[in-house]
């Protein structure tokens, strides 16, 4: 699998990353062990999870597998931290409880480090300074290699982008941002993308796959073992099964056709290949949906496929998101 750098740094991820949303909840040992070990056969080194998923189940998992299965070094594991399961407090970016989770999910990855260590959401509640400072704590004493941000929108990525390269050499810049991001989810592009572009910051888009409706299996009707059947992810899966989606959702599979693959195919390759893209997140349920999305590496769009997709899929930018001089 083709290598990125992700962002303006140095540390090169596989452009297709392995998400671990379901693990420990939805996806048990044996099916987590197919995954990673089909994952790394492939080529495939950045593997994300976070603190909270499957309440550290995930990260736990994880660790179970690292050395036994794939080798720690062969791996960029990244991670996140900041939610909590408070309803007064959905995030907490305080150093205190950064630091303290960060600990927590080495412990439970069974390593000294993680290669890239993201703070999960933006705090209101906590100055932006305190929280950025935590990465550069991380960074500095070794517990992370790389920093980056998730779910940021456009004027705070840019602040916190910009602080952090304010003092080079004392503050560790951003390498990525989390979104996400689709056919399905373009609202990235909006302020979020031209800021990570500007700053150097890499786009790590998660559902790349408009969470499972862009394979078009949501088409006729919802199948039995799809996520948009199970009680805690329908609403997931929801807000896209409208008709301004199904017409997207057609026009990936007239695409599809025409090439002869498959929808997720193209529209996973089409996320893939977007500006300031560095690796779609792949949430996949067992090893042959995983081997299904690996199988995009060889698939290149033609620009007239690409340009019909922008076009069907394109999202309203109007003031102050355009040049206000041309309306």
């Amino acid at each position: 699998m083709e290598q990125r750098h992700l962002g303006r740094t140095g540390l090169r991820v596989s452009r297709i990353g392995l998400g671990t949303l379901t693990w420990g909840r939805d996806t048990d040992e044996h099916d987590a062990a197919d995954l990673l070990k089909t994952f790394w056969e492939a080529g495939g080194t950045l593997v994300d999870t976070a603190d909270v998923y499957g309440g550290g189940e995930a990260e736990y998992l994880l660790g179970q597998l690292i050395e036994g299965l794939v080798p720690r070094r062969d791996l960029v594991i990244a991670t996140k931290a900041g939610s909590v399961p408070d309803p007064d407090r959905r995030f907490d970016g305080s150093r205190a409880h950064l630091l303290s989770a960060l600990d927590a999910s080495l412990a439970r990855l069974g390593t000294d480090y993680v290669d890239l260590w993201q703070v999960h959401a933006f705090d209101p509640a906590t100055p932006l300074d305190e929280t950025l400072q935590a990465l550069d704590i991380a960074v500095t004493s070794g517990r992370a290699r790389y920093a980056g941000v998730s779910n940021f929108c456009g004027w705070q990525l840019a602040k916190a982008g910009t602080w952090q390269l304010a003092a080079p050499g004392i503050r560790t810049r951003l390498a990525s941002t989390q979104m996400e991001y689709s056919l399905l989810q373009r609202g990235v592009e909006r302020e979020v993308l031209p800021a990570a572009l500007d700053l150097g910051i890499g786009l790590l888009p998660s559902s790349p796959l408009g969470r499972g409706v862009l394979t078009g299996k949501y088409r006729k009707a919802t199948p039995a073992d799809s996520r948009g059947a199970s009680d805690h992810m329908a609403p997931f899966v929801a807000p896209y099964l409208d008709d301004a989606a199904t017409r997207i959702v057609d026009a990936v599979t007239t695409a599809a056709d025409g090439l002869a693959v498959t929808p997720l195919q193209v529209a996973l390759a089409w996320i893939r290949d977007r500006p300031g893209v560095a690796a779609p997140i792949i949430g996949a349920r067992n090893s042959q949906q995983l081997t299904a999305a690996l199988s995009v590496e060889a698939l290149s769009l033609p620009d007239e496929i690409c340009q019909a997709l922008d076009d069907v899929s394109a999202p309203v930018h109007r003031y102050p998101d355009q040049d206000w001089s041309t309306l």
